[in-house]
């Protein structure tokens, strides 16, 4: 088993929107899919953003993964139980596909939860994995990898994955 998983950190640009542009263009191409790409949308009075995880693969609406707490909350705007919905909406593609794109290893998934089983449930099927991994949380990440990822540059992206495509082709 050849275990592949990549990450790449800052760069120039918006990562989730590059993300999504190169599932766009893979899909295009024929290739089988599975992950989450993010979409930030513009806020409201109470909210800078609605966030969104469009599935890749799956039919089915984006999930927002957001929750407006109203003016002047403190908390974590996440709503978690949304995040665990998309998450299995993934893992139920994730034996099937040529690759997994997921647009962040954040904070849930720095605790274990979010799409750190879903990354475990690629490495173990052989299924190449593609993250965004921001600054502060490139040492969860480290830990969470244990040696097994590469990063590569920013600019690289969609080389690396088109290379792992042709391989898994091959």
């Amino acid at each position: 088993m050849t275990m592949r998983l990549a990450y790449f950190c800052d760069g120039t640009g918006d990562p989730y929107a590059r993300l999504a542009a190169l599932a766009d263009t893979l899909a295009a191409d024929g290739a089988r899919l599975a992950g989450a790409v993010q979409h930030n949308i513009g806020g409201d009075d109470d909210c800078a953003t609605r966030m969104e995880l469009r599935v890749l693969g799956d039919p089915g609406a984006p999930v927002t993964i957001s929750q407006s707490l109203g003016p002047g909350s403190s908390g974590c705007r996440l709503d978690a139980g949304a995040l665990e919905l998309a998450v299995a909406r993934v893992a139920a593609r994730v034996e099937a596909a040529d690759l997994l794109i997921l647009s962040k290893f954040g904070k849930q998934e720095a605790a274990g939860r979010g799409f750190a089983p879903v990354i475990g449930q690629a490495m173990t099927a052989d299924v190449p994995v593609i993250v965004y991994v921001g600054a502060e949380y490139r040492a969860d990440f480290d830990a969470f990898a244990a040696g097994l990822a590469e990063e590569i540059a920013p600019d690289s992206v969609d080389d690396w994955c088109r290379a792992v495509l042709r391989a898994r082709a091959a």
